[in-house]
């Protein structure tokens, strides 16, 4: 979502560096509607640790403000690069994991936790990625879930991210020259209504279509779309392309 959102916005002739803290900024108050969504599916589903979830959201909300301040003051260029590597990078390792592990030890020591919402929670905040794309990863690889598991915790954490992302995307972005018509700092609500709603139902089929799947289909689907977007936010896919 964020990548379509800038690359749109760059068609009005919105500013670079403006375009792309508000796609940043209003994806993650669109995450916000279907982290709650989907976190509800997959509670049915007893997909969802709540524990690790909370521990990981707590520290990951408060350092995604830290990265939606951040993001305010770097520019289109750069964002966009760290947007690619980080998402190129979560791909790979997601990869040369399974998707179903063997292990039923879940460890019950906080840290990781923490260490794990530092990080989901600055990139969250910094990329604009909710934190699916950070979190699960890390889920999956650090914290030894299994697929659907770490979708459904990633989720619930997410609800903590994105809250907090887009209000710091709304603090930073207050009064600042060159918004587009009904932003509210980084956030645009127009595009908030025209998104927020269809990805609230498509979210909700989704996450049903995703519970009945192989989860190794899934991580590799997943696979897929991270290394696309990650590919062209860099430029990669454009100079491959023309």
């Amino acid at each position: 979502m964020s990548p379509v959102q800038y690359w749109l916005l760059q068609e009005t002739g919105l500013q670079h560096d403006i375009a792309i803290r508000i796609a940043f900024g209003t994806t993650l108050f669109v995450v916000l509607l279907n982290a709650i969504n989907v976190t509800h599916i997959y509670h049915q589903k007893n997909a969802v640790l709540w524990k690790q979830a909370t521990i990981i959201g707590i520290f990951g909300s408060i350092f995604s403000f830290v990265g939606a301040a951040v993001a305010s003051y770097l520019s289109a260029s750069i964002l966009s690069t760290i947007f690619g590597i980080v998402v190129i990078i979560g791909a790979v390792r997601t990869y040369f994991t399974p998707a179903v592990t063997e292990t039923k030890y879940i460890s019950s020591n906080p840290l990781p936790y923490i260490f794990s919402g530092i990080f989901i929670g600055f990139f969250s905040g910094l990329l604009g990625l909710g934190g699916g794309v950070i979190g699960i990863p890390i889920m999956l690889i650090f914290l030894h879930l299994d697929m659907r598991k770490a979708i459904g915790t990633s989720a619930a954490v997410i609800i903590f991210t994105s809250f907090s992302g887009s209000i710091g995307y709304i603090i930073n972005g207050w009064g600042k020259a060159g918004l587009p018509s009904y932003s509210v700092g980084y956030v645009n609500l127009l595009n908030w209504i025209l998104l927020a709603f269809p990805a609230f139902l498509a979210a909700k089929n989704g996450a049903k279509i995703a519970h009945l799947m192989n989860p190794e289909h899934l991580k590799h689907l997943f696979i897929v779309i991270m290394l696309y977007f990650g590919l062209k936010m860099i430029g990669v896919v454009d100079r491959i392309l023309y």
